[in-house]
């Protein structure tokens, strides 16, 4: 049995005529926007907002906070298992591009930012679900995320993604609504303050196996932290300005998604336990339907189960059990 999968690489431009591919899980944030009547006026809309963000963290140089703005690809990652050419869509992430026009110059940001996987939802809207299923209390399957975490730095490490990216992704998502989290001293000038929770969230755990560590920072002018999960130094390895392009983009996207925590009408305390039924924030006038997102999370896992799990389940448990 071969040691190594196959991955083959595509990217596609998001700008505001966007068309979600249909190997895109559609509650991904950048999928959701372009969907329904509003779809190029929500993808206008949210470019916008990343533009106007850098601009206003990116602000030396800039007096007329119009000097750069944000372009992006969608890294769409196949995985190929056996080697016989079939694929399944195993993440996608986000790529972003500092476009500075004093310069004329287009700078690689980060890769990374936004992450999509099927086989992540299978685990928590599938697999999590049927191992809780008539127990009084919550628990999490002991090899819960082994599989998952494993694909995912077998792909970090693969001769594919050297080629492509030169240097390891950084994923930014929302702090967790059930955790209270503490500002300490400790600040950066791009990332802000940072804030350390009271304990250990499943997300963590689970990204802890795909081999990220996790930093939790405001950022200046923020009203809430940031989840910067990396490998590495996060404050050594990357400029400001790919720091910048990283919070601008996904900082836009939880203004829309969590405008409760991300738009909220007061800043994070000192003590900050985040809510996503916090009445005081103001909406983006994008819309969104956190109701569906949530029913559409576990078709997507069946739709993993049926078309990942099952057929290779034999040829994956072989892998990961020789996967160093």
């Amino acid at each position: 049995m071969k040691n190594d999968f196959t991955y083959s690489i595509q990217s596609i431009v998001f700008d505001e005529n966007y068309i979600p591919s249909d190997k895109t899980r559609i509650t991904t944030n950048f999928a959701n926007l372009a969907r329904g009547e509003q779809r190029q006026q929500n993808l206008r809309k949210a470019i916008n907002m990343i533009n106007n963000n850098f601009n206003a963290r990116a602000n030396w140089d800039n007096p007329n906070g119009d000097r750069y703005s944000v372009e992006l690809e969608i890294i769409h990652v196949d995985v190929d298992v056996e080697g016989n050419g079939e694929t399944f869509p195993t993440i996608e992430i986000l790529q972003t591009y500092i476009v500075d026009h004093k310069t004329k110059q287009r700078l690689e940001g980060i890769v990374g930012n936004n992450f999509s996987s099927y086989v992540r939802d299978y685990d928590f809207s599938v697999r999590l679900l049927e191992h809780n299923k008539n127990k009084s209390q919550f628990s999490v399957p002991k090899d819960f995320g082994d599989l998952h975490g494993k694909m995912f730095q077998a792909f970090i490490h693969s001769e594919t993604y050297q080629q492509h990216f030169h240097k390891p992704p950084v994923i930014c998502l929302s702090v967790s609504d059930n955790k209270t989290y503490h500002r300490t001293e400790n600040q950066h000038p791009v990332l802000g303050v940072e804030y350390l929770p009271n304990e250990s969230s499943l997300t963590e755990q689970y990204f802890k196996k795909m081999g990220l560590q996790v930093r939790y920072f405001m950022p200046p002018n923020s009203v809430a932290p940031l989840a910067f999960f990396f490998f590495g130094d996060l404050l050594a390895d990357y400029t400001n300005l790919e720091l910048i392009s990283t919070i601008s983009t996904m900082e836009t996207f939880q203004k829309i998604y969590r405008p409760e925590i991300y738009n909220a009408n007061s800043y994070a305390g000192e003590v900050f336990k985040p809510s996503l039924k916090h009445e005081d924030h103001s909406l983006t006038r994008i819309v969104y339907d956190r109701e569906e997102r949530n029913q559409l999370a576990i078709e997507q896992g069946k739709f993993a189960e049926a078309k990942f799990i099952k057929p290779y389940q034999t040829t994956l448990k072989q892998w990961a059990e020789n996967y160093a």
